[in-house]
């Protein structure tokens, strides 16, 4: 018998190991993105993966669709956190208008999927797949070397959601949050899917009832005028009948209760309806679907009982149809609308206010929808929702951020925000703080560190201003509505009046469903950085805000001290740029 012969054994550095272990585990979690990254000797670390959920199992799914970003870099936080410290710069009104030509370049196309057929295998398609998606990020970082270029959806398993979505859709619904409307519309997308796919693009501006109606009116005239093929639906998810309580006090921010049973929101319902009636004709009978809407608009809604919940059974699609299959328009008769749009333009709550209950679990953390749901309307009307994605674009970090597109959980400096807000509302009237350092001018830390001594929000060793955790305090205000920050067309200023007076309106306030004492109108008001005297403010600004998607009622950020009757906060807004909505 042959004696067996042993390989002496090289020596393994630990650094070596390092690197073994490393690739072990992501080969085993699947395929990980850019590997051209690293010939550029940027290492896994430059990638943030954000709501990822650590789990002993390696072979877990759990964080398939994980949000993932660029990280960045130490020297970039300590830069920002200089400029945080240094005084406000008041913005004027005119600076709130935006133009979306400046923030989508020609170049910025979002990733589409490659050509395939049937006959090839699934891992030689995925290997396809991985190639050219790291191929089109490679090009994207290249061509920009990372600047001006916002943060981004770097995980080719949620864009993979978003294909399959377009495939299998009739109609396109994209949401966006009036707030900032043409920040959270990408033109390609609207290009690839009214010109190479030619369906039907439908655009929802959601979340009217956080802005003054004429203001509604005037991105609605500015979307027409730049894309003729868009078909344009107002909508919000919480009309007048579906809060309970004050829904507005006499200064600048305001906490509202949701209903204990959730109506259909019917108004924004009927102008969905009735484009997808105009466009789909007779091919699919959506008489079922008129009616449902004209008997919740019949409806005399009586319910006052806020605690019970009675919203529905959860319904979602638990096994995940991701195969591959040929396009049939209104195939089986049936009418599939897909819903998709950037994290936190609320998709999730507009299919639960056009069913009428919830149906899809929401909440304001972005990447909460991992996956695509199907929920059938009526037995021949089908809603599709996409998980939410961030698309290319060069979108300023704290517009991102105030977005929602980026979670506040994960930031790592959240200041250069705050002084991005701040320098466009009067934040220190409207928190009603004191400069924690009785100095004459304000930064954003002070403002922080006023709000957490306000709030009594200190560090647990050494007893200091906790201005992180303030700065997430107020960072979520404004994300909820609290803080309402609304950007305007281009010209708007000027054409002010015109706006005002415009016969939209009177749509916009039935969409809204808000009784007259509850109506937005807004006044510009000066911006004075000094200010900390509470009696000096301005009490004639009324801004409406908007409830988290969470269904469990937050508590209120406001101390007891600075609220009215109701609990609702009270405070001041800059830029309430319009007078009343006559």
């Amino acid at each position: 018998m042959p004696q067996k012969t042993f390989k002496r054994k090289v020596p393994f550095s630990g650094k070596a190991k390092k690197e073994q272990l490393k690739t072990k585990k992501q080969s085993k979690q699947g395929p990980i993105l850019l590997q051209s990254l690293e010939d550029k000797e940027q290492s896994s670390s430059s990638i943030q993966k954000t709501n990822f959920q650590p789990t002993k199992d390696i072979r877990s799914k759990s964080n398939r669709y994980a949000l993932q970003f660029f990280r960045e870099s130490n020297e970039e936080i300590a830069k920002q956190k200089e400029v945080a410290r240094q005084s406000l710069e008041a913005k004027t009104e005119k600076d709130l208008e935006v133009d979306g030509d400046i923030f989508f370049d020609e170049v910025l196309d979002f990733p589409k999927r490659p050509p395939w057929d049937f006959e090839l295998s699934k891992s030689r398609l995925e290997a396809q797949e991985n190639k050219y998606f790291t191929n089109y990020v490679d090009k994207i970082v290249q061509q920009f070397e990372g600047k001006d270029l916002s943060l981004f959806e770097l995980n080719l398993e949620t864009w993979r959601q978003l294909w399959r979505v377009l495939e299998m859709s009739d109609i396109i619904l994209f949401i966006v949050d009036i707030r900032f409307p043409v920040l959270l519309f990408p033109p390609s997308l609207y290009h690839y899917v009214t010109g190479t796919l030619k369906k039907d693009f439908i655009l929802v501006l959601n979340k009217i009832d956080l802005a003054p109606a004429s203001l509604v009116v005037a991105w609605k005239s500015y979307f027409q005028d730049k894309y003729p093929d868009l078909h344009i639906v107002m909508f919000t998810t919480l009309p007048g009948y579906n809060l309970v309580g004050k829904q507005s006090n006499n200064e600048g921010m305001q906490v509202r209760r949701k209903r204990g049973r959730i109506r259909m929101a019917a108004e924004g319902t009927q102008q969905l309806f009735d484009i997808c009636k105009k466009l789909v004709k007779d091919e699919v009978d959506l008489s079922s679907w008129q009616s449902k809407i004209k008997e919740e608009l019949e409806e005399e809604y009586i319910d006052n009982d806020v605690e019970n919940l009675e919203i529905g059974e959860t319904v979602q699609l638990k096994n995940v149809d991701t195969h591959y299959q040929q396009y049939e328009k209104f195939n089986k008769g049936i009418l599939t609308i897909g819903c998709v749009g950037q994290p936190n333009v609320g998709k999730s709550s507009l299919m639960n206010a056009v069913m009428g209950r919830k149906v899809v679990s929401v909440s304001k953390t972005p990447g909460h929808t991992k996956h695509f749901q199907t929920i059938f309307l009526t037995p021949n009307v089908r809603l599709c929702d996409c998980p939410g994605l961030v698309f290319p674009s060069k979108v300023p970090r704290p517009l991102q951020v105030l977005m929602g597109s980026y979670p506040i959980a994960q930031l790592r400096q959240p200041y250069i925000t705050i002084k991005y807000l701040a320098e466009r509302l009067d934040l220190v009237s409207m928190l009603r703080i004191e400069h924690p350092y009785q100095e004459d001018t304000w930064s954003a830390m002070d403002i922080c560190d006023g709000w957490a001594k306000k709030r009594g929000y200190l560090t647990a060793k050494t007893a200091h201003f906790d201005s992180y955790r303030a700065a997430n305090s107020l960072l979520r205000m404004a994300l909820d509505g609290k803080i309402c920050l609304c950007l305007r067309p281009p010209s708007y200023t000027e054409n002010k009046e015109y706006w005002i007076s415009h016969p939209e309106v009177k749509t916009v306030k039935w969409i809204q469903a808000r009784s007259p004492e509850d109506e937005v109108t807004e006044k510009f008001v000066p911006y004075e950085s000094d200010t900390s005297d509470c009696e000096n403010i301005v009490g004639d600004d009324k801004v409406v805000g908007q409830d988290s998607d969470n269904e469990d009622e937050e508590d209120s950020e406001c101390s007891e001290d600075s609220g009215d009757d109701e609990g609702n906060f009270i405070g001041t807004n800059k830029f309430a740029p319009l007078g009343p909505d006559e």
